[in-house]
């Protein structure tokens, strides 16, 4: 009787398989690969002068056809500050229930501005900047963080008006003005994390950026920017659930927080309870959730 052995039959062996075998053998990895996460931080690091110079030139090239230049960066929200004054101020009577109304406008605005430039410059990070993705390699959260980088010039450069509004409106120089450092440090942190958010959905669906306006306009209204949050939730006339959201939300927060740094008349009883733990853990949430959810794309930034 004669056993007859079967062998399975050899595997063959694809052109893509010789590739990758050559690629082993010379060190060669993928372009545009996405690098685990601490090499992806080295690399932001490495890069930190680049991303601060595309900042600056980003900013100094924004108003550089207008006649005015650079003056607008504090006119744009001025003026904004101006239409809200006489809408919600004048015609609505806000002024007559808000302390320093006009400080308290213009805070307002300000540090809103900060927070929605931020949003809508991530949003066009990668989609608006295809050419310079696709051709040079570089970690590509670099654009959506210099962009936040850029709207925190922008806002520290006009925090110069806004020092000279607040004195010619009574309000003194004092020791709580030093909270704005840490109070402009966790709000840069939160836009920069909801600015690469927007970035990634904004790369896979431009028009995204066409809906954004809305959404901010939006946001801005329920954030007290030109009214106050915590006369609106006095008493019991609202949902426990509506005063909370309003209270925690993020943008309130860092303005109510601004407010309270430089505004007398802004007392702490008008501040959300765990104001700074608030602000803290949105800041959180936003940075570091917002860079992971970024990386884990990396490697489809500038195709299709």
């Amino acid at each position: 009787m004669t056993q007859v052995l079967h062998t399975p039959p050899p595997t063959p062996v694809t052109a893509e398989d010789d590739l990758a075998a050559l690629a082993a053998r010379y060190g060669l990895s993928v372009s545009g690969a996405r690098p685990s996460l601490p090499e992806y931080v080295r690399q932001l690091w490495a890069r930190r002068h680049f991303i601060t110079a595309f900042a600056t030139a980003k900013l100094t090239a924004q108003y550089a056809q207008a006649k005015l230049g650079q003056i607008w960066q504090v006119m744009t929200p001025l003026l904004n500050a101006a239409v809200y004054y006489f809408i919600f101020g004048v015609l609505l009577g806000t002024k007559k229930h808000v302390p320093d109304y006009i400080p308290f406008l213009v805070t307002g605005v300000f540090i809103w501005t900060f927070t929605q430039s931020s949003i809508m410059a991530g949003t066009r990070a990668i989609s608006g900047n295809l050419g310079l993705v696709r051709a040079l390699h570089f970690p590509r959260a670099a654009l959506p963080i210099s962009f936040a980088i850029q709207q925190l010039q922008q806002l520290l450069f006009s925090m110069a008006a806004l020092v000279v509004i607040l004195l010619c409106f009574g309000i003194p120089v004092s020791a709580s003005w030093l909270l704005v450092v840490p109070a402009l440090v966790l709000q840069f942190t939160f836009n920069t994390g909801v600015a690469l958010v927007m970035a990634r959905m904004g790369a896979k669906t431009p028009d995204i950026a066409q809906l954004m306006p809305f959404l901010l306009r939006t946001w801005m209204y329920v954030s007290g920017v030109m009214w106050s949050i915590t006369k609106l939730t006095k008493g019991d006339h609202l949902p426990h659930w509506v005063t909370v959201a309003l209270e925690t939300n993020p943008a309130a927060v860092y303005i109510d927080l601004m407010r309270y740094a430089l505004i007398k008349s802004f007392h702490s009883s008008q501040l959300p309870p765990h104001v700074w733990a608030a602000a803290t853990g949105w800041a959180l949430v936003a940075g570091v959730g917002g860079f992971i959810y970024f990386w884990k794309a990396e490697e489809t930034y500038g195709r299709g």
